[in-house]
């Protein structure tokens, strides 16, 4: 398993953020060829209490499956869009990922 994470230092404007992110670049990233899931969450932290706002995370089969995806015309669509609504920039990470059981 291969993980994307993106991290979102608090943006100029919340409530813009939150509605572009929902309505436009969370469905782009839905149709990233390869994506096994999506999970995020918004608002985090208090306004000026964290270093992030949000958190994006992205599942892949393996590196290979992720790199095909953010090569793909998907995936370059989804890397451009990120000017569009994140005023406080984006950390991006990827790495391999290993399930531990549970239970």
């Amino acid at each position: 398993m291969h993980k994307l994470i993106v991290l979102y230092p608090e943006p100029t404007d919340r409530a813009a953020f939150e509605a572009y992110y929902r309505e436009v670049h969370l469905p782009l990233c839905a149709k990233l060829p390869g994506v096994q899931s999506i999970s995020y969450s918004l608002g985090i932290t208090p306004p000026g209490k964290g270093p992030y706002f949000g958190v994006f995370e992205a599942s892949f089969a393996d590196g290979a499956a992720l790199g095909a995806a953010m090569s793909s015309p998907e995936g370059r669509a989804v890397e451009a869009d990120v000017a569009n609504y994140a005023t406080g920039g984006a950390t991006v990470i990827t790495y391999p990922a290993t399930a531990f059981p549970v239970g």
